[in-house]
């Protein structure tokens, strides 16, 4: 079953387009895998270093056994407790339903 995975991050400002160069490499690298289903990145619109990454997968087990030890993600991993002004919000979810404007 399908897992997705909301995540908080509290960005420094001083490393925040460090941050977005490091998470938009992953995300683009992570897009390519066969278990991948989604990811939207956010930004909140009242503070410009707080994102919300909300990420969907086809296994949980797949992600935490490979995914998370994917090469592209030693550099992002390395770099997050100087990136990130306190430690990041994860939560995981079973989706439920999905809709989208079809036009």
């Amino acid at each position: 079953m399908s897992v997705t995975y909301i995540i908080g991050f509290n960005v420094r400002p001083e490393q925040r387009s460090r941050y977005l160069k490091l998470i938009n490499g992953v995300l683009d690298a992570m897009r390519h895998e066969p278990m991948f289903v989604s990811a939207t990145l956010h930004r909140d619109p009242a503070d410009e270093n707080r994102f919300l990454l909300h990420e969907t997968w086809a296994d949980h087990q797949d992600v935490l056994d490979v995914q998370l030890n994917r090469p592209y993600r030693e550099e992002w991993h390395a770099a997050l407790d100087e990136l990130l002004a306190a430690p990041r919000d994860i939560s995981m979810w079973q989706p439920m339903r999905s809709d989208y404007n079809q036009s």
